[in-house]
């Protein structure tokens, strides 16, 4: 048996299990993405990851702004998809599209499930600390993340790896996972396992005003809200009225009073500890290492940042 499938996904971490339904001969019938976007900079229009590379695989693209018409939903519906996957699309599922399927959707979510349903998983599991990370193929349902969990691999979380970096390596192992699940699926070997609702939490939508580092907390918090934000959108401090967002970092014995310069090579000091950049960007300049940086730039020691 073939399964005819729709994939809907936006993003760069959608494209390894695009890839991989390709590899392994699934039947895509149409490919849903997020509309094309304005970039920040001018008025050029931005099409998703996913979109470009549909087109270089000829696939089907659909990227309607609301799936909430009749037009739309009738279009889905006549595709007769035996299965819909979905990987960080970026719209909720009406609840009549979930009928439609023979197999209903399955979801990619970057979570060991029910820990850190919602929007921003990865983000919020580094910057709390987590030792653990993974990746859960789940059934989607109605409420948010939280249908039965067909499969998941856990990992060890490094602090010492961005957001950015964490994200691309379980994109791989989801996709990866997904294929099983897939397989097991056309078999008939599939065993759902019921989420505990009452373990559940919720890693809710970055916001702006979170984003700026607090050197008052101790040195591995900063670093896993450096690390947590990078490289999108990114945590930032203030010296001379400029902004200067911060994209990798490791930890120093180093002490002082928080938010001070204590060496040349742009270590901070935190609560406890310190932290030395090791990636920066000045607001408005191209990322550099914190070599490159201060050779054009000077932050005198005992400066504080704020």
């Amino acid at each position: 048996m073939s399964l005819n499938i729709i994939f809907m996904g936006t993003p760069e971490f959608s494209i390894p299990a695009l890839e991989d339904l390709i590899k392994n001969n699934f039947n895509i019938l149409s490919i849903y993405t997020q509309s094309p976007k304005k970039s920040k900079r001018g008025q050029k229009i931005n099409a998703s990851v996913i979109e470009e590379f549909s087109k270089k695989k000829k696939l089907n693209i659909r990227n309607p702004n609301s799936l909430n018409t009749k037009e739309e939903f009738k279009f889905f519906k006549d595709l007769s998809p035996d299965l819909v996957v979905v990987v960080a699309y970026g719209q909720i599922i009406p609840k009549k599209f979930l009928e439609v399927p023979k197999f209903g959707f399955i979801n990619i979510h970057a979570s060991l499930l029910p820990k850190w349903r919602g929007a921003a998983p990865i983000q919020r599991a580094i910057m709390s600390g987590d030792k653990k990370i993974g990746i859960s193929i789940m059934k989607i349902e109605e409420k948010l993340d939280s249908g039965p969990v067909l499969s998941s691999k856990e990992i060890e979380l490094n602090q010492n790896l961005t957001y950015g970096e964490i994200e691309k390596k379980l994109s791989i192992i989801g996709a990866n996972l997904l294929i099983e699940a897939l397989q097991n699926l056309k078999n008939g070997k599939v065993e759902l396992k019921k989420q505990d609702n009452n373990r559940a939490t919720y890693a809710k939508k970055i916001r702006k005003e979170e984003t700026r580092i607090n050197w008052n907390l101790e040195a591995d918090k900063v670093m896993a809200h450096i690390h947590g934000l990078s490289p999108n959108p990114g945590a930032w401090f203030k010296h001379k009225g400029d902004r200067f967002k911060i994209f990798k970092a490791i930890k120093s014995s180093l002490s002082g009073k928080p938010g001070t310069v204590i060496d040349k090579n742009l270590n901070i000091a935190c609560k406890s500890n310190s932290i030395q950049i090791l990636e920066l960007q000045k607001q408005g300049k191209n990322k550099q290492t914190v070599k490159e940086f201060l050779l054009g730039y000077k932050i005198n020691n005992g400066t504080i940042l704020t």
